[in-house]
């Protein structure tokens, strides 16, 4: 079974009028980014596409993400629910959202932009509020090449956490970058 790392881009967000606060259900998929370690390489795909990721987490065990829980997750749930084909409850997969496990931590939250400088010496090129625009205005390789960079920071991410054990946040009250362990043990996952 695949352990995969994902990130979803919609077409919309929460804040847009025709949508609400929470209403998971109207939000519309522009793209998502996989990276899959069984073929060890990254995957990205149009809304039209969705049955094609289905069939890479149809074999999946373990999903990673980052804040995927509180967006990636119950929308992409949501679409393969609504599907013709047998596609997999999101749910009940093993599920690694690095953004949760710096939570329990340290009790506060960092952008992935931030945690990648600090741990990669990298930060992204794009801000996620940029995805829907370029959606919009019709630039698909400029919005799944940013998607897959967000896959990208958080498959580095993942692996250094599986190998180090702990990561480098900077704490945000003080600014000052703190080291934050980690006690769950995922290298046997795959």
């Amino acid at each position: 079974m695949d352990t995969l790392v994902f990130d979803i881009e919609t077409q919309n967000f929460f804040t847009d009028p025709d949508v609400g606060w929470d209403n998971f259900a109207a939000l519309k998929i522009s793209a998502v980014g996989v990276y899959s370690y069984v073929y060890d390489k990254y995957f990205a795909f149009e809304e039209s596409e969705i049955e094609k990721v289905v069939d890479l987490f149809n074999t999946s065990r373990t999903l990673v993400g980052f804040s995927m829980n509180r967006y990636d997750v119950p929308v992409l749930n949501l679409y393969f629910q609504r599907l013709n084909v047998p596609a997999p409850n999101i749910w009940e997969k093993e599920r690694i959202d690095l953004l949760e496990e710096i939570e329990m931590a340290a009790g506060q939250r960092v952008s992935l932009s931030k945690l990648a400088e600090v741990n990669l010496g990298v930060k992204k090129d794009r801000h996620g509020s940029e995805a829907i625009a370029l959606y919009r205005d019709g630039k698909m390789d400029e919005l799944k090449a940013y998607c897959l960079n967000d896959v990208k920071l958080t498959k580095e991410l993942y692996d250094l956490y599986r190998k180090q054990r702990y990561f480098l946040i900077p704490d945000k009250k003080t600014g000052e970058v703190i080291k934050v362990n980690f006690a769950k043990q995922y290298a046997t996952l795959f």
